[in-house]
């Protein structure tokens, strides 16, 4: 029967291979994107310098490489982020415990 729920294809998350060609490059591009805004921020700058950091590259994010530093990393800018938008946020150090930093991250972005 025609449309009958659960067919091959009519649900995009059912058969990852139906969204297309480009769809495992899509996360690089998303990165490339984030890269560019964070650059008009000054990230470099305001960021980065103040934590001895080096800048990221075109695909930090995309490739995991080293977890413990992505998310350090991670952490570092959406704490200057929180901090850009006008909310006082202290930054996470690298051995804190990452469940309590997502979560202090995450209620302060529901505070917006």
């Amino acid at each position: 029967e025609e449309g009958a729920p659960g067919r091959r294809g009519e649900r995009g998350d059912e058969v990852p291979a139906e969204r297309g060609p480009g769809a495992a490059f899509h996360m690089f591009v998303l990165m490339e994107d984030l890269l560019d805004k964070l650059k008009l921020l000054s990230y470099e700058e305001e960021a980065l310098r103040r934590h001895n950091m080096r800048p990221l590259s075109r695909h930090y994010f995309a490739l995991p490489t080293n977890p413990g530093e992505q998310f350090f990393m991670f952490c570092t800018l959406a704490a200057w982020l929180i901090s850009k938008a006008g909310h006082p946020f202290e930054q996470p150090q690298e051995y804190d415990d990452p469940n309590a930093v997502i979560s202090n991250v995450l209620s302060e972005l529901r505070s917006f």
